[in-house]
């Protein structure tokens, strides 16, 4: 019987357990949903409780298709980014943890977002990192910060649970906010600035490296023996462009998930506001990310805006029926254009003013032209960041893996492919992330002698899209006219929020 890792992935909507083998096969998986709480506009919350007590429902699940669990030999975390709590002396939660989507800090954003905190940390500014949360507590809830004995993102939090230490990996860390990229360490600088001091955040390993064993309390609630080895894990993007296999220049995941993100590597820091920078899988690398807040969430509005008049066969899913309409309509969608600002201009700009945009509109046009425009305006809006981030990049991007629900539509998949000009490939795996916890579960356990081994050996690609001439042909002039369409709404977007538009 072949050795196995399990990898947990803790995200926003819920726990996922998956149990992987030395070819990157998946065994087995459990799963359960977290909770979320919005108590305002604004605001996004969740229980620490809820991490630990969705992990221990996964992990049991899966653990039921293991006949044999010797064969498991470590376990490692990745889970959503940015999300943290506050922690009390006794180990208990203070307020509920604050959560990556939570955007309450604009104000602290604006006063705290300077170029030198953005030059430590690689994160331009924005209310996504918890370093403008952290500021937001100590302005309107003081006593909270004064009770806090640990700020812990969710893999130190889930860390403790399993090892009962408090540690964590630098690339689960460092997408708070509060780590120097350039030297891989919290910085002072920062810390000093939110009145926080090192002995309340865990102590940080590189990924891959040995947390500590599974103590008996945790065995115990997991169905697991005690003494397993704990090994470090990543932030989930960090994560999926390992399980992608991204682990040299020239290459980029991209996963068209609820948000589009695409991450490439390198071995140095460059700071730009063009992506995010993020602490990699492997020791003193970095990801740039490129961010578009819309992917699958802007099919989701179309289906529940357009689609809901549409008659649905009950054996073709409505996103299928839409990708037959839309492959009817021709490249350009006649002159439609879609600016997917439905949460926002991200990289490379991060103007929160910008507002989503049907630019174009006839009587001529119909709903399958505008589902058309939204598959088209998001591959164009990859295109607009990658254009800005590739003069910092250490190489050229040769080629995309793909990943996420939106990787499903083959007619999107081309679109991107023609769009930037550039192959898109398939990842082997569609629990990419899961995977990217797994090899480095694989590899702090002994069974590889080197991430590299284990990626080599735990990824794989499929389906290939390359792109076409007539397609790059044709979407050129398009993407031409769509690259004029934000500069000139740019001042429009700065009026109609009340703000003033920004220099260029």
């Amino acid at each position: 019987m072949s050795d196995l890792v399990l990898s947990v992935d803790c995200s926003t909507s819920g726990a996922k357990c998956i149990a992987w083998d030395m070819s990157g096969t998946e065994v087995a998986s459990g799963s359960t949903q977290l909770p979320l709480s919005i108590p305002q506009p604004g605001f996004g919350e969740q229980d620490p409780h809820d991490w630990w007590n969705g992990t221990v429902t996964a992990v049991r699940q899966c653990l039921k298709s293991i006949d044999d669990l010797t064969r498991v030999k470590g376990l490692a975390v990745t889970h959503q980014r940015e999300s943290f709590a506050c922690i009390d002396s006794n180990n208990e939660p203070i307020r509920p943890a604050m959560l990556w989507l939570d955007t309450r800090a604009f104000d602290q954003v604006n006063r705290y977002g300077t170029a030198r905190i953005h030059e430590i940390t690689g994160k331009p500014a924005n209310p996504t990192p918890a370093y403008y949360k952290l500021q937001w507590i100590r302005e309107n809830e003081p006593e909270t910060l004064e009770r806090t004995a640990r700020v812990v993102d969710v893999h130190a939090y889930l860390a403790h649970e399993l090892t009962g230490v408090w540690r964590t990996s630098v690339a689960s860390a460092d997408p708070l906010g509060l780590v120097d990229l350039s030297t891989g360490d919290y910085s002072d600088e920062i810390l000093a600035s939110v009145g926080l001091s090192r002995d309340v955040l865990p102590e940080l390993v590189d990924p891959g490296a040995v947390l500590g064993t599974l103590t008996e309390k945790a065995a115990s609630a997991l169905g697991l023996p005690a003494g397993l080895p704990i090994i470090s894990g990543a932030g989930d993007g960090q994560s999926a462009g390992l399980g992608a296999g991204i682990i040299a220049p020239g290459s980029a995941y991209l996963n068209v998930g609820t948000g589009l993100i695409s991450g490439s590597f390198s071995d140095h820091y460059v700071p730009s506001t063009a992506y995010r920078a993020m602490a990699g899988t492997l020791p003193g690398t970095v990801n740039y990310e490129l961010f578009v807040g819309a992917g699958t969430f802007m099919i989701s509005w179309f289906m529940s805006t357009f689609a809901g008049a549409e008659p649905v066969f009950a054996d073709v899913p409505r996103e299928v029926q839409w990708e037959r309409k839309a492959q009817d309509i021709a490249p350009g969608a006649e002159g439609l254009f879609v600016l997917p600002y439905w949460n926002g201009q991200l990289t490379p700009y991060w103007d929160q003013n910008a507002r989503g945009v049907m630019f174009g509109l006839t009587g001529a046009h119909t709903s399958a032209h505008i589902y058309r425009a939204v598959l088209e305006g998001i591959a164009f809006e990859l295109r607009f960041c990658l254009e800005e981030a590739e003069g910092n990049l250490p190489a050229p991007i040769q080629e995309f893996v793909a990943m996420g629900g939106g990787t499903r539509s083959p007619l999107w998949c081309q679109i991107f492919a023609d769009v930037l000009g550039r192959p898109v490939v398939l990842a082997g795996s569609d629990e990419a992330t899961a995977l990217g916890a797994g090899i480095l579960a694989a590899v702090g356990s002994g069974l590889f002698e080197s991430t590299h081994r284990a990626v080599s050996q735990m990824t794989s690609t499929t389906t290939r899209y390359e792109p076409t001439e007539q397609g790059m042909a044709t979407y050129e002039s398009h993407y031409r006219a769509y690259r004029q369409i934000y500069p000139a709404l740019r001042p429009v977007f700065a009026a109609t929020s009340g703000g003033a538009a920004d220099a260029d």
